[in-house]
């Protein structure tokens, strides 16, 4: 028993334990589904798989049998699905909202898993489930229904919860504002938004995610030709549009270091900077060697705390695409009419996603080498996250349960990726609290192959989440 909160942890641990196992095999048969976010799947409205893992979901939150929930499986004509569930205070009581957000879309399945593995054939190695979606983040359906079962089948007293889970989070949540605006009478005012979609700084204690990069995306082509030509004919006559597309990439970020224009960058706010120290002791080396580094290939920088901020608070650009390019076993020595690559520009949290989107067009479109054509598509852009102050009371219940359930404090983490509905929920519900949490951590690879999910980390993760939610009561009482 927690004697500062009244609340049986003991209990709570075993419970969730328990209720998590029984609910791995429908887990694992949900993951075997070959859904993909509607960016990846042109076919989404038509062949059902993303529908079909909506309702293998829907069908557990009803299996699971809440009390006093109701369940809604939406699908707009034109949108992704949108499961939204509504659970009734403890004993009636109707004050305070804790809302519940994940997603139950998944990124394509990648190449490269190892010998054994699949993004569609989930497996247990080492107490880790690996499998596309698993991590990122179909465990948060469970979780927070784990969470809530819990409480009640003990007794526990909870505020008023709402859970959102979204299906088009992949493709840059485009449709959720459609379902919040369509929901907004029955979400209402939210006291705690809990976001289950982030990640951890390692396996051993309570990790809360305090700011997200947002970002700019677009494919970006480069046409000097109408028609390709022979190289040796053209070659030194024609621009390359590849070597455009080099001069392109120099104007955002440097070729040498990767550092990126001042265009794209903040000040880090002096709170934050010291929390990224405190961080980047805590993670030591694991900055650095938590990703597979091939061969004898080296980081950008040895030192910790500057990998961490170049993570967390600089913006980073990636090129994640090519078009144009036939498969060099059967190129043929033709000087190509042009390049498509595909930008994807991570910001600061507090950089403004639309000024930065602004400064990505110019710097493309302004003065092009031998005045090629620059086209740009898709071009879109997000906003990044900067958590507001928790409440002292928050903050204790977060430390209270990391002890209890990891025996470590609770740490303060920045990611560097994206869930552009943090900030969209920050502006609708300015008094909300947050709590931004997941189980991405050290060589779990999401949007990559091998993806896991490490099973001990995660019970404890949902123990916590579960603990908060019933110590809140209290503090929301009006």
């Amino acid at each position: 028993m927690d004697q500062q909160q009244g609340i049986p942890a003991e209990q709570i641990n075993q419970l969730v334990n328990k209720h998590f196992q029984d609910a791995l095999p429908k887990f694992i048969e949900i993951l075997k589904i070959p859904s993909q976010s509607r960016l990846f799947d042109p076919e989404y409205l038509t062949n059902g798989l993303l529908m079909k893992t909506a309702q293998e979901f829907r069908d557990y939150v009803l299996a699971s049998n809440l009390k006093n929930a109701k369940v809604e499986l939406l699908q707009d004509e034109g949108y992704s699905p949108f499961l939204f569930v509504e659970v009734d205070g403890s004993d009636g009581q109707t004050d305070g909202t804790v809302l519940f957000y994940g997603h139950m879309d998944k990124q394509p399945p990648f190449n490269g898993w190892k010998e054994g593995l699949g993004a569609y054939e989930p497996k247990i190695v080492d107490d880790k489930l690996y499998a596309r979606g698993g991590a990122d983040d179909h465990y948060s359906i469970f979780g927070a229904v784990i969470a809530v079962r819990t409480l009640q089948e003990l007794g526990l007293k909870h505020p008023r919860i709402v859970m959102t889970f979204e299906a088009d989070e992949e493709s840059g949540s485009a449709h959720i504002d459609h379902y919040l605006a369509k929901l907004k009478e029955k979400i209402g005012a939210v006291d705690l938004v809990v976001c289950l979609d982030s990640g951890c700084g390692n396996y051993e204690q309570l990790w809360i995610t305090t700011t997200l990069r947002g970002m700019v995306g677009a494919c970006v082509t480069v046409q000097v030709l109408d028609e390709g030509v022979h190289s040796g004919d053209a070659s030194g006559v024609v621009p390359s549009s590849f070597r455009i597309q080099r001069l392109l990439l120099d104007r955002i970020d440097n070729p040498n270091t990767g550092e990126v224009v001042e265009d794209f960058q903040v000040n880090i706010p002096g709170e934050r900077y010291l929390q990224a120290q405190k961080a980047a002791e805590v993670l030591g080396k694991t900055t650095l060697t938590k990703f597979p580094f091939y061969g004898s290939t080296q980081p950008t920088t040895q030192d910790y705390f500057k990998a961490y901020l170049n993570r967390i608070w600089k913006a980073q650009l990636s090129v994640v695409g090519a078009d144009g390019l036939p498969p060099a076993k059967t190129a043929g020595n033709v000087l190509r009419p042009e390049t498509t690559l595909k930008y994807s520009l991570r910001l600061p949290p507090t950089k403004n996603p639309k000024e930065a989107e602004a400064a990505f067009v110019k710097l493309l479109t302004t003065n092009v080498p031998y005045n090629a054509t620059v086209k740009i598509t898709g071009l879109g852009s997000g906003s990044g996250f900067n958590a507001p102050q928790n409440q002292p009371y928050l903050d204790q219940l977060i430390q209270n349960a990391s002890q209890l359930f990891f025996k470590k404090d609770a740490q303060t983490l920045g990611e560097g990726g994206s869930i552009p509905l943090m900030n969209t929920l920050k502006e609708q519900y300015p008094t909300a609290q947050f709590i931004v949490t997941g189980v991405l951590g050290p060589n779990s690879n999401a949007h990559g192959p091998n993806e896991f999910m490490h099973i001990p980390f995660t019970k404890s993760l949902i123990s916590c989440i579960t603990y908060i939610v019933t110590g809140l009561q209290v503090h929301l009482k009006k």
